[in-house]
């Protein structure tokens, strides 16, 4: 009886339908598939430790096109130790007196350690060109330069991926004005991000020019689609698995010792001061 019960409910399962109607993938199946990528990560993680890898992963795309939560997704279920996300705030005084990648180059990865970067040195000709923080002839210096730092990179022993999230102009909106009035996503919601709205097509002509310069055979720049965020997230990291080489290493079997004795042990008779417990979901 039991058995034939089981085998309803995993019937009924399978019936539900997988895609919503308008082609979002429904919550369910993308938890399901979300677990085995995870899965997935901590393999690679463990094979990145063992074998000393060093890996950059970049993320650029327009404001509100998925980069954090696709971040989120890749790293919620691995140890910060070794992914390590760095998202840097406007440059100092004297940051802005530097090479211009001097302040991205002390967080590249070691051996052992898997880099995220929210946003990165693509700063230059992306916002900064748009929104004129960079002189034009700086941003021409950069889009010459960075194809040579990005093959040294590599040479050194860094795995590195760009990633641009390319999100439709009705979604982008629908996004930041979602924003608005949504007490958890107001502080994503920026002046700055208020200013660049506005210049769609000149962040269209500032991605153009940068793919056209950086977008090489050695450090290649690959384009996800992230108008269906779950999708997105699910695609971005089955691809980041594939090409960063790893094995799933063997281990021993876990198996938790016995505690050991009271000894004398007696509780404390201590006023503790208690986390006030509320009886959420009551009427």
């Amino acid at each position: 009886m039991a058995k034939k019960m089981k085998n309803r409910r995993e019937d009924e399962a399978a019936a539900e339908p997988q895609v919503k109607r308008d082609g979002k993938l429904t919550e369910k199946l993308y938890q399901k598939e979300l677990r085995k990528l995870h899965v997935e990560l901590v393999k690679l993680q463990r094979w990145v430790v063992a074998k000393g890898l060093k890996v950059c992963i970049v993320f650029e795309g327009r404001d509100g096109a998925g980069k954090g939560g696709c971040i989120k997704a890749i790293a919620e279920r691995v140890s910060p130790r070794v992914f390590r996300v760095v998202a840097l705030p406007s440059p100092t005084e004297r940051q802005k007196s530097q090479m211009y990648i001097q302040r991205y180059i002390e967080h590249f990865p070691a051996a052992g350690e898997i880099v995220i970067f929210d946003r990165s040195w693509y700063n230059r000709p992306g916002v900064e060109r748009v929104m004129g923080f960079a002189t034009e002839e700086q941003v021409q210096r950069f889009l010459l330069m960075a194809p040579a730092v990005e093959r040294a990179m590599i040479e050194s022993g860094i795995i590195l991926l760009k990633y641009w999230l390319e999100v439709s102009m009705e979604e982008q909106e629908r996004r930041l004005a979602a924003r608005i009035d949504d007490g958890r996503k107001i502080w994503k919601l920026s002046p700055m991000d208020l200013k660049s709205f506005s210049k769609w097509y000149d962040y269209s002509r500032a991605r153009d020019a940068m793919f056209a310069a950086t977008d090489t055979s050695w450090a290649p720049w690959y384009v996800l689609r992230s108008d269906d965020k779950k999708r997105a997230r699910l695609n971005l990291i089955s691809h980041l698995l594939r090409h960063i080489p790893y094995e799933d290493l063997p281990r021993e079997k876990v198996k938790l010792p016995k505690r050991d004795g009271r000894k004398g042990y007696v509780e404390p008779d201590y006023p503790y001061k208690y986390v006030t417990e509320h009886d959420w979901g009551a009427e």
